[in-house]
């Protein structure tokens, strides 16, 4: 299935290199401004084609807001939002379409899908689909307020130098991984449940969604292991629940604990890389 989320639900659609890719959103409330302009930061922080080392693919990603929305409101209709694919070259790929590539989804869907899968650029695999989940958060964020949401890389490639790291990797035509750290402020506490529906399970479904995300972790995540109890536990200060740590990353049995939620994610090297490879 192509959709996550019941409250506010969203269904990814596209393809890499057909018409367009995009995100419907269900469950949005009415009376909600929202307007293309506010898709324009972070559309751009996501996009390729400037930085060394990413997609030399650029597109110019303006969101382009279907149904949903009047007068610069939400009308409590689901939400169609459209990103248009133009800088796109699909006969590159039909010299290798019965050749699939090492690390790309090309095998597997050849045996899921049967031949029919449209594989230019990956499909519906691509990277080019996280633009509908970048809409969705722009959405989502405007819900939240004031709960604020920030994002950045810590490392490439193993290294904090991360600038050094992928000039390396690109000299070499290979291509490196990345650890992501992710910090939500703001959390009331109580959210989540103990077991299937833990604040853990669900931001990890959400994640693993991600093209190449191959790991999570929450507060100091796996470093816990290699510790004590007494080194991990977070001392309580107060009534309030304040610690005078945030070992945890803000949940106790799967429940926000109102600490600030900390999670980090693990990307693997993109697959398209210059160097040689087996098939």
């Amino acid at each position: 299935m192509n959709s996550f989320g019941r409250t506010f639900r969203m269904s990814i659609l596209g393809e890499s290199h057909g018409s367009c890719v995009g995100i419907l959103l269900d469950g949005c409330p009415a009376g909600l401004f929202l307007e293309p302009a506010d898709f324009a930061a972070d559309m751009e922080r996501r996009r390729g084609g400037s930085a060394p080392g990413t997609t030399p693919r650029r597109e110019d990603d303006t969101a382009l807001i279907q149904t949903g929305i009047l007068e610069g409101r939400t009308t409590g209709a689901p939400i169609l939002i459209l990103f248009g694919n133009k800088n796109t070259d699909s006969g590159a790929y039909d010299a290798i379409k019965d050749t699939p590539r090492p690390g790309h989804a090309d095998w597997v869907a050849l045996q899921k899908y049967g031949g029919f899968a449209d594989m230019r650029g990956s499909g519906h695999f691509s990277g080019r689909l996280t633009a509908g989940l970048v809409a969705a958060g722009v959405v989502a964020k405007k819900l939240l307020f004031p709960v604020r949401v920030e994002a950045r890389l810590l490392e490439a490639g193993g290294k904090a130098d991360i600038e050094r790291a992928v000039q390396e990797a690109m000299a070499a035509g290979d291509s490196v991984g990345g650890l992501v750290e992710c910090r939500v402020q703001g959390l009331p506490t109580g959210l989540g449940e103990p077991f299937f529906e833990s604040v853990e399970s669900l931001l990890a479904h959400g994640a693993f969604s991600i093209p190449a995300i191959k790991g999570i972790e929450f507060g100091v995540g796996f470093e816990a292991c290699r510790l004590r109890g007494s080194q991990v536990n977070d001392p309580i200060l107060d009534m309030e629940g304040r610690t005078a740590t945030n070992h945890a990353g803000g949940l106790n049995g799967g429940i926000t604990n109102g600490n600030e939620l900390v999670f980090r994610v693990a990307v693997k090297p993109t697959s398209s890389i210059k160097a040689p490879q087996t098939t």
